[in-house]
């Protein structure tokens, strides 16, 4: 809960950072999330980088830092899952997560918890926007994405549906994740944003900068073009059968106005 600003019963969050070798970035990354909230989750993803003991030994200092850790790497949307999970148990409702490498602005944490408190039926999507860091490849490539994802929702609202920043509703989301098997990797965020629609969770869009920070500045990235794109691919394939199978519900929910179509901004 955020001391400066209290909380209700509806809306208890948390910040959860999933963390896979993320090099020495992830330090600063924590320090920063932790001056913008309280509590900040770490879930470090079967790390053999050093960076779970260094961040262990700062959770040991600070009682608002929690810190789990995986045995070994499942993926992205494993690690999340677990958290969201734990989080679940202790009561809390909503998460924002956030990469742990840098590449997300944790000075916006607090204008995103306030979206979510809002409307917290919504599901909060950063929208990015880039700087001159930014592969053009990576830029055009979520475009495809973002196009695949309008289809599947028939235009609900979600701007982008790739960033990782951005604030879930945490038992609607367990709920779709204990039922189905993927959502534990790279496919994650784009998945959890497609399938939250489908069950009525609204989009709120809000613009967040996204910066790639190259090697010298200590960025990491375990993004593969061809492993990756390969399982964004099957993702699609996948949504795709589930929204013909779900179309006739989807265009009686969008002619109504019903949920996800009414929280677009």
């Amino acid at each position: 809960m955020n001391a400066a600003s209290g909380s209700v019963p509806a809306h208890t969050p948390l910040v959860l950072i999933p963390s896979y070798n993320p090099g020495p970035r992830v330090d600063d990354t924590v320090r920063a999330a932790r001056a913008a909230w309280t509590p900040v989750w770490v879930v470090v993803d079967g790390s053999t980088d050093g960076s779970g003991e260094r961040l262990a030994a700062m959770a040991e200092r600070d009682p608002g830092l929690v810190v789990l850790r995986l045995p070994e790497n499942r993926g992205k949307g494993a690690a999340v899952l677990h958290g969201l999970e734990a989080a679940l148990a202790q009561g809390y409702t909503h998460a924002l997560t956030m990469d742990s490498d840098g590449q997300h602005p944790a000075e916006m944490i607090p204008a995103f918890m306030e979206a979510s408190r809002a409307r917290p039926d919504a599901m909060v999507l950063g929208r990015p926007v880039f700087d001159a860091s930014a592969p053009l490849l990576r830029v055009r490539g979520r475009r495809i994405s973002n196009a695949w994802t309008d289809l599947e929702t028939l235009r609900a609202g979600i701007d982008d549906s790739l960033y990782g920043f951005r604030v879930y509703p945490i038992t609607p989301l367990v709920a779709i994740m204990r039922r189905h098997r993927w959502m534990r990797r790279f496919d994650f965020d784009t998945e959890a944003a497609v399938r939250l629609a489908w069950r009525g969770v609204p989009p709120v869009n809000l613009a967040a900068p996204v910066k790639y920070l190259s090697a010298e500045e200590g960025g990491v990235s375990h993004f593969r073009y061809g492993r990756d794109n390969a399982l964004l691919t099957w993702m699609h394939a996948r949504l795709m059968i589930g929204f013909l199978l779900r179309l006739p519900l989807l265009v009686a929910s969008r002619l109504a106005g019903r949920p996800p179509f009414t929280a677009r901004r």
